[in-house]
């Protein structure tokens, strides 16, 4: 029996380098697609190819119709905005204030992300909560398809103002670029930018494969602990979100903190514009329980959030100071889901 358990951690162990060595090469494969791109097309790159893989992750589970799974898309949606709106800013303005005493952004950008955020976030994962035509905090199928199609729109309508009606919005400040030698390199070519994006996806194919096959060892250990099962997805969460939280660190740490919030934010925007809509369709087609609505821990975390973010981003530069709120912040949101 011993030698079993001597295997099984070696191979868990194994299966855990593999899953760095695989977000590492994803950040880099993405910073050689951005520079090539240019933002912000840059920061969409990793925020909807993770996206992508992650609904597939999870509409992959609520078919297997375990027990649970009609929470998966609300912990793993939720879970998503917790770790980039307060974890990986958060990260992102400690470390790189802590580089530069002092970092700008531009407001109008990274406002209209939040707006879009706050709405998408209320009108899914709040509203069930407060509708009466069905039981408990679930939608009817008309709430939840004008649920996916609001999101969708949203979400759209957001890429099209960063990437083609009010792109500037969306860019570095200059002041910020001129000591970067990230920005002023020669761009890759258009072969090596092929070959990144292949690996680019082989390695976030990797990452979510990985973090799955991880999933019965994180749950059986949670179990053990005794701390819910909600407490299974945030963990998937973060070991799917790795990339990007570790490429906006390092965009922030090169005084680029304008590109970490576009990759923060769109990634909570992707990942709810574009799973919500996903797990509607997968939850009508083939009539599958989905329930989105938060409970008034969730509700009050996501309040807190939304209104720390705001005063965040109202003066358009921050300290080091932000970045610790935002961080005890998640450290509470990860304690609570402990110990609810």
């Amino acid at each position: 029996m011993g030698m079993i358990d001597f295997d099984s951690v070696w191979v868990i162990l194994v299966m855990a380098v593999l899953l760095i060595v695989a977000v590492l090469n994803s950040v880099h494969q993405a910073e050689v697609i951005a520079h090539k791109t240019g933002e912000p097309f840059g920061t969409l790159v990793l925020a909807v190819a993770v996206t992508i893989i992650e609904v597939a992750l999870i509409v992959s589970i609520m078919l297997a119709a375990g027990e649970g799974s009609e929470l998966i898309a609300r912990d793993s949606v939720f879970a998503a905005i917790m770790i980039v709106t307060n974890g990986v800013i958060g990260a992102s303005i400690f470390f790189g204030g802590l580089k530069h005493n002092e970092l700008r952004f531009r407001v109008e950008g990274t406002n209209s992300g939040l707006a879009v955020l706050i709405a998408l976030a209320t009108l899914t994962l709040v509203l069930p909560v407060v509708t009466t035509s069905s039981p408990g905090p679930t939608f009817t199928e008309g709430q939840l398809i004008f649920a996916g199609v609001s999101s969708l729109v949203l979400y759209f309508t957001y890429v099209f103002i960063q990437t083609v009606r009010h792109r500037g919005y969306f860019l570095p400040l200059d002041e910020d670029d001129r000591d970067d030698p990230h920005v002023h390199a020669e761009p890759p070519s258009n072969f090596k930018t092929a070959v990144s994006a292949v690996l680019l996806l082989v390695s976030l194919v990797a990452v979510v494969a990985l973090a799955k096959a991880l999933s019965p060892a994180i749950e059986h250990a949670i179990s053990h602990a005794g701390a819910p099962r909600s407490v299974v997805g945030i963990v998937i969460a973060a070991l799917v979100l790795l990339p990007e939280g570790v490429s906006a660190v390092r965009a922030a740490m090169a005084k680029r903190l304008q590109t970490s919030l576009n990759l923060a934010l769109g990634s909570a925007l992707a990942s709810i514009g574009l799973t919500i809509p996903a797990v509607a369709i997968v939850s009508v087609f083939f009539h599958l329980p989905l329930s989105l609505g938060l409970d008034a821990l969730g509700m009050t975390f996501l309040a807190l959030t939304f209104l720390l973010a705001s005063l965040t981003i109202a003066i358009g530069r921050t300290t080091v100071l932000q970045g610790v709120v935002h961080l005890v912040v998640f450290a509470a949101y990860l304690f609570m889901s402990l110990v609810p």
